[in-house]
């Protein structure tokens, strides 16, 4: 399946300064494996040591949140955009 992934400007480093990208999978982690393979270092940004999305960066597979749906097992159907949102904090 090929998705839109959006890129968040702080990791646009590592897609050549490129604002989405293509990318194949059935599901957010196959996604994201598509992503390392074509962008090398992306996914140490979204994944924990453990292989988990990093606490402080939020997914979207279309608009729903994969920490309230299956998180890297979400399906990620043909034409799905996925997003990358790196959490703000600050006072």
């Amino acid at each position: 399946m090929s998705v839109t992934v959006r890129i968040p400007t702080i990791l646009r480093t590592y897609t050549g300064g490129r604002a989405e990208v293509s990318a194949d999978g059935a599901n957010l982690g196959e996604v994201i494996s598509d992503l390392e393979k074509n962008h090398t270092g992306i996914a140490a940004r979204v994944l924990d040591d453990q292989g988990k999305l990093r606490r402080f960066v939020n997914v979207y597979v279309n608009d729903d949140d994969v920490r309230f749906e299956q998180g890297l097992e979400t399906a990620t159907p043909d034409g799905a955009g996925v997003s990358i949102i790196p959490a703000v904090a600050g006072g």
